[in-house]
């Protein structure tokens, strides 16, 4: 890793976390993101530390691998892009919606079943063309649907409840949180409600980096590597084809990245580095540009890098700005 030390943008009082990013309007800087990031070196031990790392946080969809490798030891057998879409937050675009259909049909699964909430597709570019096509809101387009599917299935094949899959106190979910606890290697520190309704639990970012650390370092053939194997493989159903994740997971080999809602990313690189972070306020729009200066330091060169860094201002249908790292 680069060394690099955070100049005072990137500091604050104890308690507040420092500013990650910053939003510069034509020379002036009209806004900041803080949030809090970590970074562990090849050995697991922490080499970069902003903000409280050790402090619970709601993962989101960042969780989901962990999901996905819990369905597996449930004994659900998935690989290949079915297990990519497990783990998935997908765009809702044509293959991923028509992917979960054939899921459903092939665990005989009605679609009415998902209790996923009715949705567009996540992808902008995807959900006008969708709009355009006289489509609506759809259980199978929001985008974990393929999450939901394979939760279902597992409680099939276990003789499990399936209108309770959800329930926190299900047999499939108080596996997902062992998998959670065992994986970050720290106990959930909260149970909530995630926005597809499915429980989240809340661990430090220190522990979601640990996590996918273990994933990509895991012995070939175990659920939490089987799960790494199948996002790396085709991240396209892990994401979508204008997505960050798809992206770094193409031209990094054998790197795992997974977002989540109100701005959670983790990734993992084949050697056991590995970094999360938060946007304190759940700005999207400043993931690319952190996540990108996270990457930097690790010495991650791909244009993946310089595409997420990428987040400009318009003024006048004209570009006036960006929203820059600064750390």
């Amino acid at each position: 890793m680069t060394s690099s030390t955070p100049d005072s943008s990137a500091t604050a009082p104890a308690g507040i976390p420092p500013v990650l990013a910053e939003v510069v309007r034509s020379g002036f800087v009209e806004g900041h993101h803080r949030g809090s990031l970590v970074v562990l070196a090849a050995d697991g031990s922490v080499e970069l530390a902003l903000g409280d790392t050790s402090a619970p946080v709601f993962p989101r969809s960042a969780n989901k691998p962990m999901q996905a490798a819990a369905v597996l030891r449930a004994g659900l057998e998935l690989s290949g892009e079915r297990l990519a879409l497990a783990a998935a937050s997908h765009s809702g675009e044509t293959f991923h919606r028509e992917l979960v259909r054939t899921m459903l049909a092939e665990f005989r699964i009605p679609e009415d079943a998902l209790q996923t909430p009715p949705d567009l597709p996540l992808d902008p570019v995807e959900a006008e063309a969708y709009l355009a096509a006289g489509l609506g809101r759809d259980r199978v387009t929001m985008n974990c649907s393929g999450k939901h599917a394979a939760m279902i299935a597992a409680c099939a094949v276990n003789g499990w409840d399936t209108d309770s899959y959800l329930a926190a106190d299900h047999p499939l979910q108080r596996l997902a949180l062992q998998v959670v606890e065992e994986t970050s290697g720290e106990s959930v520190a909260h149970v909530g409600t995630d926005g597809c309704g499915a429980p989240l639990m809340a661990i430090s970012l220190t522990g979601l980096a640990r996590a996918f650390r273990g994933f990509v370092l895991a012995e070939p053939g175990t659920p939490e590597r089987r799960v790494a194997d199948a996002m790396r493989a085709h991240p396209e159903y892990v994401a979508g084809t204008r997505r960050a994740d798809t992206w770094l997971m193409r031209e990094v080999p054998g790197a795992l990245s997974k977002m989540g809602a109100e701005a959670v990313q983790a990734v993992a690189l084949p050697d056991g580095r590995s970094l999360a972070f938060k946007i304190d306020d759940g700005a999207l729009r400043a993931t690319g540009p952190v996540l990108a200066r996270a990457l930097s330091l690790l010495g991650v060169d791909v244009p993946a890098v310089a595409r997420m860094a990428e987040a400009p201002l318009l003024g006048g249908g004209r570009e006036v700005g960006e929203i820059r790292a600064t750390f």
